[in-house]
């Protein structure tokens, strides 16, 4: 499941970037948050509003391939968080990339055949 390509780093990101970018909605996001408040932990703007790490964004991202792409729960999410192998099952990252990787490549060829 491809996710948007961030361009720029940032130090922060608001719940409806972090929601684009996963191509979910913000209560999901927000749920998600509040489930796991060990791993994900947004600071406050001064108008109480979550801002989100480039590592809550990592975080986020590992969650949402285990959930919604290998189907695991969020009781087996936290389990795995809780045991360290979500290093070893960290692709969300990796398969992000090699999309836009993948699409880069398609566009030149394009390029190239026309």
């Amino acid at each position: 499941m491809p996710y948007k390509e961030t361009k720029i780093e940032k130090l922060f990101y608001t719940i409806s970037e972090v929601a684009e970018i996963l191509g979910e909605n913000t209560s999901l996001v927000r749920f998600w948050a509040n489930s796991f408040p060990d791993i994900i932990k947004p600071s406050r703007n001064k108008k109480g509003n979550r801002m989100f790490t480039a590592k809550d964004l990592a975080n986020f991202r590992t969650i949402h391939h285990l959930v919604k792409v290998k189907g695991v729960t969020l009781e087996g999410v936290r389990g795995m968080f809780k045991s360290g192998r979500e290093g070893s099952d960290n692709t969300a990252e990796l398969v992000a990339r090699l999309s836009s990787i993948r699409e880069m490549l398609v566009n030149v060829r394009e390029s190239l055949d026309k």
